[in-house]
């Protein structure tokens, strides 16, 4: 009796300590994987995402494995030869491939969302949109990945997908307390707007003070078990590339003349473009008597005038449409008051970033510098930017001088919240943009409810303890015979 009971004991301790000490075993993680294709306007991108199968729900802890650039122009760009829209998508697919590991490859899902170049190729010609995203998911079935589709966002699912992806990678949302094993919204929360500007539409997106909200302009968001109503507005034909477009479409359409002086290109810089370019675009294809005309070429001939160059650009919205009332932008589109920071990226940030302006500055102090740089002269400019190409170094000014109207006068930053914007590309490893929202979103990686936290216990050292239990029991038993 005395043996029976020492070793009931044993195993009693023994399964104790067992499970006291399963806590403190950590099995080695599994690594997912997923990817997304930005394919905007003027250029395709690849991410390659990753994070720990058992941190699913972690804020912070998706890392961007591979940022690839496709060569060439964006997938609108194909439309009288789609075939090549998914070729294109090869070279970056081949090297995403490299980053993850063989076994894991058929479980990756694979994403390509298309923005406003799409959007603008939908309307003029719906046909080969329609066979260009055929052509790119075909591309990508070839590939030994979990294909999830090939769509089309609308703009503002864009802006909210970005707004997603800042305030996840920046922690606002909520953080993981390894000390209390469970989930914490940080107090006082500090949500961040998003500010986008791509190559044909524009975005902004943040939450409005409660009663500005109009509801007909609100996404309604359920993230960690919180509620987000937040305003969310995209500008078609307002992106960098197609404002450049229409801004000369404007020059051009005054008396005739074969050169036309153009105040925001630098002095002694002359561009020839054809009358036809302007019929491509949704943003430029109005009628206009001198554009229908014929497949003329015009010089834009530089003037390096900053000033005429603001004018010019203000001409390009219409802020008359919202008459006196505060709560607009411009062409009429409602905007409740600005309200928080705002983290402005894409073409907001390369263009400050190549002017070396950056958060902090007097707003003053922006506005002498970009005059300064649009009184440079083109042989200054090339001489001291060799390395830069002439497409975009001859452009700056303008895009400086738009980013300023469309934040100041649309937006309606001011002196003091201008200091709360912040430029940036990257949150830690990983580029700001709506990519990363856009995974997490529809891999179900941030849940409407609040993660419900509890103790797992590892299977082996389960099995480990009871079997040493009916060990033991056995031993016993056979020593109560003897």
């Amino acid at each position: 009796n005395t043996i029976v009971g020492a070793l009931v004991a044993l195993s009693i301790i023994a399964l104790v300590l067992s499970l006291v000490q399963i806590e403190d075993v950590t099995l080695p993680p599994t690594v997912k994987y997923g990817m997304v294709f930005d394919a905007g306007s003027s250029h395709t991108s690849l991410f390659v995402y990753e994070w720990d199968s058992d941190k699913e729900n972690d804020t912070g802890v998706v890392s961007q494995t591979l940022s690839c650039d496709v060569q060439g122009h964006g997938i609108s760009s194909y439309a009288n030869d789609p075939l090549k829209a998914g070729d294109s998508l090869r070279e970056c697919l081949d090297k995403a491939l490299k980053v993850v590991p063989a076994a894991k490859q058929r479980d990756v899902p694979a994403y390509l969302g298309a923005t406003a170049g799409m959007r603008l190729l939908r309307e003029q010609n719906g046909s080969a949109a329609d066979q260009i995203l055929t052509e790119v998911a075909k591309t990508m079935q070839e590939y030994p990945m979990a294909f999830k589709g090939a769509r089309i966002l609308t703009g503002e699912e864009e802006g909210a997908y970005g707004w997603i992806t800042i305030n996840y990678l920046l922690e606002s949302f909520t953080k993981y307390s390894p000390k209390a094993h469970t989930w914490l919204r940080p107090e006082a929360a500090n949500i961040f707007g998003a500010l986008d500007l791509g190559g044909a539409s524009t975005q902004i997106s943040f939450m409005p003070e409660g009663s500005e909200i109009n509801w007909n302009e609100t996404s309604k968001l359920t993230l960690y078990g919180y509620n987000y109503n937040i305003y969310t507005q995209s500008y078609l034909c307002y992106g960098q590339n197609e404002m450049l477009k229409r801004l000369a479409k404007e020059l051009i359409a005054s008396p005739y003349s074969t050169g036309v002086a153009h105040p925001c290109y630098p002095k002694g810089y002359n561009e020839t473009v054809s009358l036809s370019s302007f019929r491509t675009s949704p943003c430029t294809n109005l009628s206009y008597p001198r554009l229908t005309l014929s497949d003329t070429n015009v010089t834009l001939e530089g003037r390096g005038n900053a000033s005429q160059c603001l004018a010019a650009v203000k001409k390009l919205f219409n802020f008359s449409a919202c008459g006196q009332r505060q709560d607009c932008s411009f062409d009429g589109f409602y905007q409740p008051p600005l309200r928080g920071q705002f983290t402005a990226f894409s073409a907001f940030y390369y263009n400050f970033k190549f002017l070396n302006l950056t958060e902090g500055q007097s707003l003053a102090t922006v506005r002498e510098t970009i005059e300064r740089f649009c009184t440079r002269s083109w042989e200054d400019l090339s001489s001291s930017y060799p390395e830069e190409k002439t497409e975009r170094l001859s452009k700056y000014c303008a895009n400086a001088n738009y980013i300023l109207t469309l934040l100041l006068d649309a937006y309606k930053f001011n002196e003091t919240s201008w200091n709360n914007i912040y430029f940036q590309m990257k949150t830690g490893s990983a580029d700001v943009g709506w990519t990363l929202g856009y995974m997490l979103n529809l891999t179900n990686m941030i849940p409407a409810e609040a993660p419900v936290c509890f103790k797992g216990h590892a299977p082996s050292l389960w099995i480990a303890a009871i079997a040493f239990i009916i060990l033991t029991f056995a031993l016993g038993f056979v020593a109560l015979l003897l």
